[in-house]
């Protein structure tokens, strides 16, 4: 998929759940539109007042009828297409795999066969056992002292996991047109650092299943009973003292509070135990004179840790990270295990069937191979110029309203539309695909194949160091059912996976269209302008682009989000954080206030003739809401409302509503309804 340093940015920007389409049109229809088209009456339930619960109106029947298969933890459109896209994939694996004597050696097609025909193969993963894991525990086992716990943490092929912090080589944020080597926190297990220090019933349940996880982990790797017990205790014990030195979510939503340049000689003063200098040279690295920090209290701690913490807890940390990220190359009790751990953070009642978990597997290591099969089959150019003329009819009207924005002064305006205008737009598939001719896959072991593509790719990310920035490379691969907004780059990003239904339908009317891929365009294009993505100019660079007075405006009307947000409680005693999730929030916003905006340019939104009893305007609104429709078990809407960026579907279909006069006058709702916030309550950016 992408590098962890690509994540980093990509947090900021993830659609999350939304879509693209496969042919989209932009402008009127050549045929008049079916009606009927795009929106599923059936899914609405018309008992509902849309004035006081819009979310149920739109979409209460498909609520009330739609429950969470078994193997998922939550259920709405993005996984319906997710699941239509898979069946597409699936058939191009298959053919792939039954390829072996026909496909050359070293091409695309052998690979991604090979790959997914070893992933597939459980008989030979169980008859193997440990067979191809033993030499890197063997490695790890091997360990005496501090130095070689160095050497081993410091050696590119030593595939231990992730482990201690995250190391990666990205854009430095504020010299975009350069590269830098980065460090920041990482090394835990949990979803997020408050699992290890909260003191709630569901934190200790989670604390709970996760020392079961380990302890039976170790006891399939030959450990006694007491024996795995304190390798389990040691586990907790190190990332529990890593946890208490991670920063929190929120906190990391700061990129300048982030951001710590050093030159190599003071960091590695500062830090001595992490043997900067030896991680440079091991990485091919010797020539970086400076390092980016995200987190340097703490890497100070992770320094001490290293020197306090005996070797032997040391490794067992080791050994649990390694084999814990390698599960699905191991005999099915491993996966098992795991699986059974996962299911109390996600309430899921089964596990996925392997061919969709290899499948994933198969897209993270050979993303860009499998890709050029997957668009082959599934995406044309035609596709790609549509999506790319939509775009830009979006672009146009965030221009519009950026230049009768009345609250921004003409200097902060003139650099907004300047960053509009440098966006980047990547549709479908990248230009120039990864080459992939150094990475040797065969069908003799899944779990040699699964490291062989890590240390492919790690060698991918750090031989950017030192080179122009490679302006043409993606951070998803083409299936990916996503899109993102990337601040270094100042692009938005829309993969061929997501450019179809029903997030865009070429049979419906452009009501529908604006208020599901209009909208999601518009998301994207606001992270630009969002409170992270607005600190980065039209260059990428993190600069203050912003007079003090814009920024002080712009920051009080983004609190009025934060307000709103916080006040939604999904269930007892759980709220939305709304710093957490302040980006997204801004960008649901700002997105569909600009796709409402553009849309008023077509001729259906002029002419204003009803289809299936609503008028253009309402079947946009509902359009908008029936793509987030989902039904979530519990345990999964409390881990994202700790961990994800993104409220619950439900308060992101409703909560840009209820500042939207164009909503109110489209349903006609009267003062105090619950959907119509009062004047002086509203969020007004764009």
């Amino acid at each position: 998929m992408f590098s962890t340093s690509m994540a980093r940015r990509l947090s900021l920007a993830v659609l999350g759940l939304g879509g693209l389409a496969a042919a989209l049109a932009a402008g009127p229809p050549t045929t008049p539109p079916q009606k009927g088209v795009g929106i599923d009456l059936a899914n609405m339930d018309l008992t509902v007042n849309p004035c006081e619960d819009f979310y149920h109106y739109a979409s209460g029947n498909w609520l009330k009828n739609t429950p969470v298969p078994a193997a998922e933890s939550r259920w709405g459109s993005f996984n319906v297409l997710y699941g239509q896209n898979q069946v597409v994939l699936r058939g191009i694996l298959d053919e792939a795999a039954k390829n072996a004597a026909t496909a050359a050696k070293g091409t695309n097609a052998q690979k991604v066969g090979d790959y997914y025909a070893s992933a597939m193969d459980s008989v030979a993963i169980e008859a193997a056992g440990l067979k191809y894991l033993q030499p890197h525990l063997n490695r790890i086992a091997a360990i005496k002292d501090l130095g070689e716990m160095q050497r081993f943490l410091a050696d590119p092929k030593a595939h231990a996991g992730s482990v201690w912090y995250t190391f990666a080589v990205a854009q430095d944020d504020k010299i975009s047109s350069k590269y830098a080597v980065q460090m920041y926190q990482g090394g835990l297990t949990l979803a997020d650092r408050d699992y290890y220090l909260k003191d709630d019933a569901r934190s200790k349940t989670v604390r709970a299943a996760y020392e079961t996880y380990l302890v039976n982990t170790f006891k399939m790797l030959g450990d006694s009973e007491a024996t795995a017990k304190a390798n389990a205790a040691a586990v907790t014990r190190i990332e529990t003292r890593l946890a208490k030195a991670s920063k929190s979510r929120v906190d990391l939503r700061d990129p300048n509070a982030n951001y710590h340049k050093m030159t190599v000689a003071a960091a590695t003063a500062a830090y001595p135990n992490l043997n900067l200098p030896l991680i440079l040279k091991q990485n091919q690295l010797s020539t970086a004179k400076e390092v980016i920090l995200g987190q340097p209290e703490f890497l100070k701690e992770v320094s001490a840790m290293l020197k306090a913490e005996t070797i032997a807890d040391q490794k067992q940390y080791l050994r649990f990270h390694l084999v814990s990220s390698l599960t699905g190359a191991l005999p099915k009790a491993f996966g098992d295990e795991a699986f059974r751990f996962s299911q109390v953070m996600s309430g899921a009642k089964q596990q996925q069937p392997r061919w969709k978990r290899m499948q994933a597997s198969t897209d993270r290591a050979l993303g860009e191979a499998f890709g050029q099969l997957y668009v082959d089959k599934a995406f044309t150019p035609a596709a790609k110029a549509k999506a790319k003329q939509l775009i830009e009819n979006l672009r146009l009207a965030y221009a519009e309203r950026i230049k009768a924005t009345d609250w921004m002064s003409a200097a902060t305006k003139a650099e907004a539309l300047k960053k509009l205008n440098a966006f980047t737009v990547k549709i479908g598939y990248p230009d120039k695909w990864k080459d992939y001719s150094a990475l040797t896959i065969n069908r003799a072991s899944y779990l040699n194949n699964l490291l062989a593509s890590r240390e492919w790719a790690s060698r991918d990310e750090l031989n950017h160091f030192g080179k122009p920035i490679d302006r043409g490379e993606w951070g998803m691969t083409p299936p990916t059912v996503n899109a993102y907004y990337n601040p270094a780059m100042n692009e938005i990003v829309f993969p061929a996976g997501i450019l179809q239904p029903p997030f865009y339908d070429p049979k419906a009317d452009d009501a529908v269209n604006y208020g599901g891929i209009g909208a999601v365009i518009g998301h994207e294009m606001t992270h630009g302008f969002d409170d992270q993505g607005r600190q980065y100019d039209a260059q990428g660079n993190l600069r203050d682009w912003w007079t003090k007075e814009d920024g002080e405006k712009f920051n009080q009307r983004a609190a009025v989000v934060g307000k709103q947000f916080d006040a939604f409680s999904p269930m007892d005693s759980v709220h939305v954080n709304g710093k957490l999730t302040m980006g997204e929030n801004l960008a649901d916003l700002g997105g569909l206030t600009i796709a409402y905006a553009a849309f008023q340019k077509t001729p259906q939104a002029k002419a204003a003739q009803a289809i299936d009893g609503l008028t253009p305007a309402q079947r946009f609104f509902v359009s908008w809401a029936q793509v987030w429709h989902s039904n979530t078990r519990p345990e999964m809407t409390r881990q994202l409302i700790l961990t994800d960026p993104h409220a619950p579907d439900q308060y992101r279909t409703i909560g840009p509503l209820q500042n939207m006069p164009e909503f109110y006058q489209a349903f006609g709702c009267a003062d105090g309804s619950k959907m119509m916030r009062a004047q002086t309550d509203r969020a007004k950016i764009w």
